[in-house]
């Protein structure tokens, strides 16, 4: 399984960089919202310095709805960096627009993906990955990770190269249940990704380790 970390937050991409896990970053207006990051130009430097910060994938969202806009958008974020996937809505235009980047070589990041009806709508359309919201379902009483299995299943069925990007990431057993099931990837807070390194069994047999070293000195 790939993980990407979902974040515009250069220190925390940094950490996850240097854990050595990381394959790439997934990011959002909000996220760059978040991080003060106003302004078209300062949005495109910011996924340039993401770009120079991993050495995976990063995906760049557009604004834009309408297919023209899509473009338009998508061909400028392609051409800041070879690392930039494009990220595109599961919207009628969107889907049109995935596919008129397939066919130019552009890779794509369908998001927004709340069904398999429209996992594989972005699949035929040759999405390179597609991203479910398993966090967003589960905060309306639906079974995201039923969803992923759905969807892993139909893409084996007819040996799509889409990859299933798991979003919405919110605890470390939504990591451990998507890879369970076949995702591809994970999109998640550097907060999911470390809790993954916590046992309580870890912290009191190293404890003892070095309490027993202690008194051989």
């Amino acid at each position: 399984m790939k993980f990407f970390i979902d974040t515009a937050n250069l220190d925390q991409i940094k950490e996850a960089q240097d854990l050595g896990i990381l394959d790439g970053v997934t990011t959002n207006p909000s996220l760059m919202a978040k991080e003060g990051i106003k302004g078209d130009a300062n949005v495109k430097q910011h996924y340039i310095d993401i770009c120079n910060v991993v050495d995976g994938d990063v995906s760049a969202e557009v604004i834009s709805t309408d297919f023209d806009g899509i473009i338009k958008e998508g061909e400028a974020l392609a051409a800041l960096h070879d690392q930039i996937v494009v990220k595109v809505p599961m919207i009628k235009d969107g889907v049109k627009a995935i596919k008129y980047f397939s066919q130019k070589g552009i890779r794509t990041n369908c998001t927004l993906i709340f069904s398999a009806g429209q996992a594989l709508l972005a699949a035929k359309a040759g999405a390179t990955y597609i991203s479910p919201f398993l966090g967003r379902l589960d905060d309306i009483s639906t079974d995201g990770l039923n969803l992923i299995a759905e969807i892993r299943t139909i893409f084996d069925n007819y040996l799509f190269e889409t990859e299933i990007l798991a979003a919405s990431i919110r605890h470390p057993m939504h990591i451990i249940e998507c890879a369970s099931i076949g995702a591809d990837v994970m999109t998640g807070p550097l907060s999911a990704i470390t809790a993954l390194l916590n046992h309580p069994l870890t912290d009191i047999g190293l404890e003892k380790f070095l309490a027993d070293h202690k008194k051989n000195q």
